[in-house]
């Protein structure tokens, strides 16, 4: 199957390439692959998997929308189904933005919100810029592309991310949180700085796919309140942050603020596409068919998602994120001071990065910088031989960051305390291999 995929998929494809295996059954944070082995999955449908994979509860909803004969194909016509996962979905949101909210269902992946989200406040501002972020991924169609951090037909304003380890402004901490707040402020206000009032910034609470960076809970409020007094929308891209994954139900609750728009996908859908931009009900200006989509009425995915959201909120899985994550993290940062390949361990709930360097060659020069260690260089091929000798130890994990060098950990939010030990014990075995250069010998036995 392998070598079929190989000979007749497209060269775009990307996790199967570094992540060869053959999944056949699955449930929970365990996948087993055609071959018997079996796995523990760190990468959960790229966080798509709240409750992993075939939770009871998703398998129950989904059966129940089958044996029903409600019609699976509604365009935006009400449903019941629909109408019941709204009513779950706005019992979860920000109280601020729930009292005064509309929702929007796009197309089934989050990169159709983000251009929903866009063309809305483009509508309603009647204004084109958007500020984005360094750093930032918001998908691949083409205005959710020119907002993220890879574009290179640059048609957005880029503005500084804070990002502790590597400070654009070399400081780090507050003070490059402060750096990065007035060079936003600098470039709003100067009236000649080629930046004339955008129809939106856009932001995500904890970048993913940039090296899972969380925003420091004072710049978001700054963040807020530099658009809020200048009558620019403010949109979170919640995508992968949302449903409990960051130790809050929406990671933006950590700093209090309430966006004007959210974009959310993945894990809303309990793991079936769907897509939704959720907005403050006086920027709904646009016209009938302003965005549209054949797949966005998606009954199954609705009923998963209700039933998904409902679970996370019972069984307050945001809190088991929160409190594991801690847990996690503080084991992490151990194994970095054991290892000075990993330059630095980062993350929020259970959403984590460890950022790899190259521990041969120096740190890059810095005069006014408040922390223990400067940053090396990133190691891109160090990161991919841990995600290697991880998948050889039964370890699902993957990259991410401005170099691809931060292995990334996003288990589902039902992963127990045995569980997370089973996933920091393999993936210590793996960076020690990778560290002392015994990555080739074999791993220990596959459970």
């Amino acid at each position: 199957m392998l070598r079929r995929q190989a000979a007749r998929e497209s060269s775009a494809r990307t996790y199967a390439r570094a992540l060869p295996i053959v999944p056949v059954r699955a449930r929970g944070l365990t996948i087993e692959g055609a071959d018997g082995r079996r796995y523990l999955d760190c990468l959960s449908g790229a966080g798509a998997l709240a409750l992993g994979h075939n939770h009871p509860v998703v398998l129950e909803a989904v059966r129940a929308v089958l044996d029903s004969g409600a019609p699976l194909h509604a365009l935006d016509l009400a449903t019941p189904v629909k109408d019941a996962f709204v009513t779950e979905l706005f019992h979860t949101l920000p109280p601020g933005l729930a009292d005064h909210a509309r929702v929007q269902f796009c197309g089934p992946a989050g990169t159709d919100a983000v251009e929903a989200a866009l063309t809305l406040v483009r509508t309603a501002t009647g204004r084109r810029g958007i500020l984005s972020f360094t750093g930032a991924y918001h998908g691949m169609t083409a205005a959710a592309h020119d907002a993220s951090g890879h574009a290179t037909d640059v048609r957005v304003t880029r503005l500084p991310y804070p990002y502790d380890y590597r400070c654009p402004f070399g400081t780090g901490g507050e003070t490059g949180a402060e750096l990065a707040a007035r060079w936003t402020e600098y470039l709003l206000d100067d009236p000649r700085s080629g930046v004339p009032t955008p129809a939106a910034m856009i932001l995500e609470p904890v970048q993913g796919e940039g090296g899972v960076i969380p925003a420091p809970d004072p710049w978001l409020r700054r963040m807020r309140q530099i658009t809020a007094d200048r009558s620019i929308p403010l949109i979170a891209d919640e995508i992968q942050t949302g449903v409990g994954r960051t130790g809050a139900f929406w990671a933006v609750e950590h700093s209090g603020i309430t966006p004007d728009v959210m974009v959310l996908s993945k894990a809303i859908g309990g793991s079936l596409p769907l897509a939704v931009v959720v907005y403050r009900d006086d920027l709904d200006t646009w016209e009938p068919g302003a965005h549209a989509g054949t797949f966005r009425g998606n009954q199954l995915a609705m009923a998963a998602g209700t039933a998904t959201l409902a679970y996370v909120r019972r069984h307050r899985l945001a809190d088991h994120a929160a409190a594991l994550g801690t847990r996690m993290l503080t084991q992490l940062r151990t194994l970095a001071d054991r290892f000075p390949c990993i330059g630095d361990v980062r993350g929020r709930g259970l959403m984590i990065g460890l950022e790899v360097v190259d521990p041969e060659r120096e740190a890059a020069e810095t005069t006014h910088r408040p922390v223990p260690r400067a940053p090396r260089p990133a190691a891109p091929g160090l990161a991919a031989a841990i995600r290697r000798e991880c998948l050889r130890r039964g370890l699902i994990v993957e990259l991410g960051g401005r170099h691809a060098s931060v292995v990334r950990l996003l288990p589902p939010l039902t992963i127990t305390d045995e569980q997370a030990s089973a996933v920091l014990d393999r993936l210590a075995d793996a960076v020690e291999a990778v560290a002392r250069g015994t990555a080739d010998r074999p791993g220990r036995p596959n459970p």
